[in-house]
């Protein structure tokens, strides 16, 4: 019965590949998952896995910690909206461009990977931050948005888990207090980091990608496409049509080749009054959507500094991410209202149209988390935590931990959830057959993010995408390659390091 724990977490997967349908995917896995836990305790089994599924969610949406995700996500639709239909994203944009902080691509890149360094305090506020701040930029210099839910969303994680002065830092180092190791929690943790070697590779590929300013895989798919739409938009708008044949019709879909041939066609005179309407709209302000995004940057900091009484590492993330949020929200709300270029009643129809929109990715974010918790019930990351026997060769202990982390990541979709599974599956191994505890510790770590990474079910990589503007498939399909290949690279350095440290 064990092995059939896997089973919802291959169902998600498999609709997902095979229908490109997330939504369908993640409620079919819960409801297998539901199935099975159903059989357990009842004869009717179809009738208890509908209810057990609805419960769940109920479950899920009853925890402070994960409401506080749901409202976050939602909010920052509105905040998007304002920030947007402000044009404080196209004056921020103008202004970076002006000053020439970002007036090439390697600028917009290391512009986005620095913001995401710097607010290392919760990963996904930094990926919040750099995904608004870097949408329009992004755009600006025809970079796909795939490439900017990469940049984020490898550089928020890893960073956190290797600065370790956050709410990261301080959840595993709970988890270590728990256990008697000969050394203090504090030294295995920090001695961590330097073997960490998934979230350094993962750091050292989005400097490349920045730096050499070159894609790979699908992402080269998804630019290319990209520069031929823009390609033949530029073509229509200039007026020489003659060159679309040989562009590629499909770039544009033909109900938007034709409205924009209308607009070519459209008479000179009301051509005119658009440009002249458009002349009389108040110039608008780079503050619109800065100001918004400091508070909401310091406010994360404050929040985490008072919710933790005074030591910062100890503080709320979920409460502190949610509470700068709001801040964020209130500062755009009345910068706007007392701009007198919104009145009260247009603030809250353009907020809930952002909210809105954010919709469907919000309830990926809920159905992931349901999916996780009705694993977690049925025991699916203890069963794949089984993979690492005790008659493994003893060298190979530390690389199958990282692989065990990363399956469960993936199969889960969180990757807190697995440090709470291996850790107390791998400090006893250190006990028992004296292993390097940091690098024990390294491994599970960077195993846990590694699958997250992969994972189409993670709220991290839904997080991402609606920061970065970017279907959620596509995301997980650019980045794949990326994560595979620095845990392949990250696999061979735990057996080089087994061999020398064993």
């Amino acid at each position: 019965m064990e092995w059939l724990s896997v089973l919802p977490p291959l169902v998600a997967i498999i609709i997902v590949i095979w229908k490109k349908e997330v939504i369908l995917a993640l409620l079919t896995a819960v409801f297998t998952s539901e199935v099975l836990l159903a059989s357990q305790h009842h004869n009717n089994v179809i009738f208890h896995a509908f209810i057990g599924s609805i419960e769940r969610v109920i479950g899920v949406v009853s925890s402070a910690g994960n409401a506080r995700i749901l409202i976050f996500s939602l909010l920052i639709g509105a905040l998007l909206a304002y920030v947007r239909d402000s044009g404080g994203v196209t004056a921020t944009v103008e202004k970076l461009v002006n000053k020439g902080i970002a007036k090439s691509k390697r600028q917009v890149g290391a512009l986005t990977m620095f913001t995401g360094l710097v607010i290392f305090i919760e990963s996904n506020l930094s990926v919040l931050t750099a995904g608004i701040l870097s949408r329009d930029l992004f755009d600006k210099f025809k970079m796909s948005r795939a490439r900017l839910a990469y940049i984020i969303d490898s550089t928020s994680a890893p960073v956190c888990i290797l600065v370790l002065l956050n709410g990261w830092g301080a959840y595993v180092l709970a988890l270590l207090n728990n256990y008697e190791l000969g050394q203090s929690s504090v030294s295995i943790l920090w001695g961590s980091v330097a073997f960490n070697f998934y979230a350094i590779i993962a750091l050292f590929m989005v400097v490349y990608t920045v730096v050499a300013d070159r894609v790979h895989g699908p992402m080269k798919t998804a630019e290319l496409a990209l520069n031929t739409t823009e390609k033949t938009k530029e073509t229509v708008e200039t007026g020489d049509l003659s060159q679309c044949s040989s562009i590629a019709e499909s770039a544009i879909p033909p109900t938007a080749l034709q409205s924009t041939l209308s607009q070519k066609s459209a008479p000179q005179e009301t051509l005119s009054q658009a440009i002249l309407q458009e002349a009389m709209v108040p110039a608008t302000k780079a503050r619109f959507m800065l100001v918004p995004l400091l508070s909401m940057i310091f406010g994360m900091f404050y929040f985490m500094y008072w919710s933790g009484n005074g030591d910062i590492t100890q503080g709320d993330g979920s409460k502190s991410v949610l509470y700068a949020t709001c801040l964020g929200l209130a500062v755009s709300y009345f910068l706007l209202r007392f701009s007198n270029r919104f009145q009260h009643q247009e603030l809250v129809e353009i907020g809930f149209k952002g909210i809105a929109e954010l919709l469907p990715l919000v309830t990926i974010v809920l159905l992931s988390l349901t999916l996780g918790a009705s694993l977690k019930e049925l025991g699916t990351g203890y069963f794949i935590a089984g993979i690492v026997g005790e008659y493994l060769p003893l060298i190979f202990v530390v690389p199958m931990l990282f692989v065990a982390g990363a399956v469960i990541s993936f199969s889960t979709g969180t990757s807190w959830g697995t440090f709470a599974i291996l850790i107390p599956i791998g400090v006893p191994l250190i006990q028992a057959l004296g292993l390097p505890p940091s690098l024990v510790i390294a491994a599970i770590l960077g195993g846990g993010i590694f699958g997250d990474h992969c994972s189409p079910i993670s709220d991290t990589t839904c997080v991402s995408a609606i920061a970065s503007g970017c279907d959620l498939l596509e995301h997980v399909k650019t980045q794949m390659p990326y994560a595979l290949f620095g845990g392949a690279l990250t696999l061979v350095a735990y057996i080089i390091a087994s061999i020398v440290m064993i």
